[in-house]
């Protein structure tokens, strides 16, 4: 299987209010199609490292790479470009903006790509939205979905640009027992049927368990993958 992303004896310090060595040599890889839940107690280190991955932090020594491109040292406008086409986030809290309809938001990352024309990007918006079954709320404003419904579309619009990774931070964190069973099924398919890769943070031991793989981490260390 091909590798997606590299990272390489990355350490990350904060200086503020006085000088923690947050992250300490992490190196893995992750092979395209992956589901990778990344799990350890509150501040070790794996939302932190989750910013690094998805170029959001750039602070940071040692080196990172996806799609076999060295983002270490890139600049930020370059990096913004890179981010657009080949991550895609999904949040604890889905950031959806309230006054907008489901099909618009999921279009957004698309027009802000540039790559595609405007009718082609609502059909594709469309056509993500159908994937996860919301099809039929994508002239709903957002601020009128609940939680489970807002966090399918959230998901639409990471996937509609076609990333070669999707991120998530908490993806289920702030959802019930059955919206996260429906939202985990809904990444384990697209990592099974389209070779979706997907890095999620999790505190929830039985999504981790479920995922394809599990790193942990304690004080800013892996200490099993």
């Amino acid at each position: 299987m091909e590798t997606v992303l590299r990272a390489k004896q990355v350490n990350k310090y904060f200086y503020e209010p006085e000088e923690f060595h947050v992250l300490k040599d992490i190196s893995f890889e992750v092979k395209r199609g992956e589901f990778l839940s990344l799990i350890g107690k509150s501040g070790c280190g794996k939302s932190t490292l989750l910013y690094l991955l998805s170029t959001m932090d750039t602070d940071y020594k040692g080196e990172i790479e996806i799609n076999g491109m060295r983002l270490t040292g890139m600049k930020q406008k370059q990096l913004a470009a890179f981010r657009n086409e080949h991550i895609g986030f999904v949040f604890q809290f889905h950031f959806l903006l309230p006054e907008f309809t489901a099909l618009k938001n999921v279009m957004l990352p698309a027009e802000k790509l540039n790559k595609y024309s405007a009718s082609e990007i609502k059909d594709r918006a469309y056509e993500k939205l159908k994937m996860l079954d919301m099809q039929n709320y994508a002239m709903k404003q957002s601020s009128k979905l609940s939680g489970g419904q807002a966090q399918r579309v959230a998901i639409a619009r990471a996937l509609i640009n076609d990333p070669t990774i999707i991120m998530g931070d908490e993806p289920t964190g702030n959802l019930d027992t059955t919206n996260t069973q429906i939202v985990f099924d809904i990444l384990k398919d697209l990592a099974r049927t389209k070779g979706q890769t997907i890095i999620a943070v999790t505190h929830d031991p039985e999504f981790a368990q479920k995922s394809d793989r599990i790193i942990e981490m304690k004080d800013g260390e892996i200490i099993k993958q």
